[in-house]
């Protein structure tokens, strides 16, 4: 039996190594690789799209970091669309200098179905015609006055779907928002940064990215309503053979949750996405990477598959056979102990990758990271801890029905905060 219970551990070992080997490239690559530079011959003009829910004390504060924007005023218009708003952000929109939309659909919710609609609004009135990109921004965010004019750059160099650098409005309030924004700091620099110099695909990452005007016409408006709407449009803008760009030097700042129910509600939601996508696209994803050699097909693969369940099931296989141990005391001691030590074996190695990707990106992210630098060392420890957390909730999210939810943002600071 003990042969059995060493035998899978070393296989599960071998297959989340081999699996994600190619990510230690990555973070290699990620400390010495440089971003390309690109010029722009042409200024594009552009529309800002923005789903709103009862965000009136936040954007604002998005608007005017637009209207600050080192790049001309005149070929950017702001459209926000006030989604089942019970506030007053559609009238606080206005006033900001945007054109706004409202929409009110309780049957249909969630960011997608408001992209959707807003896209539709804008064809029937005429407008789509007007602009050559859409940028597509949550109420929370904040842009760094360079960001459309760098944008703009690797637009112009022919690619029509480009993601940016996600830092974070607010890493120094707690563990559970300095957790996020590592993570978030860490797929910018270390995924994204690396696949856009190996010229493979980047993904786009929840908010901050700009897609040109002929994927929205192909779409038919926005078509992605799973619960992670932005890794479905990800896989699904790979598998139709899309190159998404990345812009390192386009900053754009984020608001991450505080308490952690909220985070919770909010990291069910994104796993239980990733388990729709995988569910619906997996199977082309192995073929694009299978047949027709994709990488990107494989990296994306791996980027929606549920890879905490191999920690969680090491846990659980040798949690099993521990009680069998205990049961049976008399008769297989031994497994107690072995089973004991795997399972602690399992945690370990977790947190100290975790510990690793986390200091590896406080590093070389240093001055980018608003925080006090006793904050910056604190929150290294505490990040493992943060990522931990997706286990369990990565089971809930297998039997747990869930909705979109909004989420409440309170962060209210200006750009210049951060410069």
């Amino acid at each position: 039996m003990l042969a059995v219970i060493r035998g899978v551990n070393l296989a599960l070992c071998i297959f989340f190594t081999v699996c994600y080997s190619y990510q230690i490239l990555y973070a290699i690559l990620g400390i010495f690789l440089r971003p390309k530079k690109y010029q722009a011959k042409k200024d594009h003009r552009f529309a800002v799209v923005i789903p709103a829910r009862n965000e009136r004390s936040v954007i604002p504060a998005l608007i005017a970091s637009i209207k600050k924007q080192n790049y001309p005023q005149k070929l950017i218009d702001i459209f926000v669309i006030a989604d089942n708003c019970t506030d007053d952000t559609a009238q606080v929109a206005r006033q900001s200098g945007a054109k706004v939309y409202e929409r009110f659909n309780r049957q249909l919710v969630g960011k997608g179905y408001a992209l959707d609609y807003l896209f539709h609004r804008m064809k029937d009135d005429g407008l789509c015609d007007q602009y050559e990109g859409f940028f597509i921004f949550d109420a929370d965010n904040l842009l760094d006055e360079n960001y459309i004019r760098e944008m703009n750059k690797v637009f112009d160099n022919g690619y029509k779907v480009i993601t940016s650098y996600r830092n974070s409005k607010n890493y120094d309030s707690n563990w559970i928002s300095a957790g996020y924004s590592l993570w978030f700091l860490r797929e910018a620099k270390y995924l994204n940064h690396v696949r856009m110099r190996l010229h493979t695909s980047c993904a786009i990452s929840g908010t901050g990215f700009l897609v040109h005007r002929e994927i929205i016409e192909k779409n038919n408006g926005w078509k992605h309503y799973l619960l992670t709407e932005d890794i479905e449009f990800t896989v699904d803008s790979v598998l139709h053979g899309e190159k998404i760009g990345y812009c390192a030097n386009a900053k754009l700042f984020d608001e991450q949750p505080i308490s952690f129910r909220q985070s919770w509600n909010q990291r069910l939601r994104w796993t239980k996405g990733n388990y729709q996508v995988f569910g619906r696209y997996g199977r082309k994803l192995a073929v694009g990477a299978l047949a027709k050699r994709s990488f990107s097909c494989y990296d994306m693969m791996m980027n929606v598959s549920p890879a905490m369940f191999v920690t969680f099931a090491s846990i659980l296989f040798n949690g099993i056979f521990c009680m069998v141990g205990i049961f049976n005391i008399n008769v297989t001691p031994q497994i107690i102990p072995a089973t004991l030590i795997s399972i602690l074996g399992s945690c370990l190695n977790l947190y100290l990758i975790a510990f690793l990707m986390g200091t590896l990106t406080t590093l070389t992210e240093w001055k980018e990271i608003h925080a006090h630098p006793v904050k910056k060392i604190l929150y290294l420890f505490t990040f493992p801890i943060f990522m931990m957390t997706y286990i369990p909730i990565a089971v809930c999210a297998l039997f747990q029905k869930i909705t979109w939810k909004p989420i409440e943002h309170t962060v209210v600071k200006s750009i210049e905060d951060f410069q």
